[in-house]
């Protein structure tokens, strides 16, 4: 058998003119709360808080904030305002025990390359390896950089490249 599948739900349906459940409920309800405050309170006193619940309820039924309903938006702001927070960035750096980097000057070159120890952080030698590899597969890698590859080849695995699958 064949069966019709739906399509477009997230979009809700239009019940009141041009307007959904929920966006009729809002501006219905601001109306009716303007108007209550326009008929118990004097007219410099409701003026401004009329304005700040129409406000509060035409956003409510049209703006988004980044595609997302501003009720959410207030939502959790609301949350964030009355919950405690835990912040846990720590900048301070730590000395490690270990030595620290060197620099490793090439037999036959002039240039002192940036060499990290195992001892280091990880992640700043894997950043550092990935950062030359990149450079030799581009073909812009200096000689040097490619000689401490080479150098370093029981350490970090080596790259091969399209030109040296082809040499070799």
């Amino acid at each position: 058998m064949q069966f019709q599948v739906p399509q477009f739900i997230e979009v809700e349906d239009k019940i009141f003119g041009p307007l959904t459940f929920k966006q009729f409920i809002y501006v219905g309800g601001a109306l009716g709360a303007s108007y209550i405050l326009w008929r118990v309170l004097p007219i410099y006193v409701a003026g401004p808080l009329i304005a700040v619940v129409a406000g509060l309820g035409a956003g409510l039924a049209f703006f988004q904030l980044n595609g997302r309903p501003f009720i959410v938006g207030l939502e959790n702001g609301f949350f964030f305002l009355i919950r405690s927070k835990l912040y846990l960035w720590n900048n301070v750096h730590k000395k490690s025990a270990a030595a620290p980097a060197t620099v490793v000057a090439l037999a036959g070159s002039r240039a002192d390359v940036y060499v990290p120890k195992l001892s280091e952080s990880k992640l700043h030698e894997l950043s550092w390896s990935l950062d030359i590899k990149e450079r030799i597969a581009a073909g812009v890698a200096t000689e040097d950089e490619r000689q401490v590859i080479r150098t370093r080849e029981n350490i970090v695995a080596p790259i091969r490249t399209a030109k040296d699958v082809v040499n070799n």
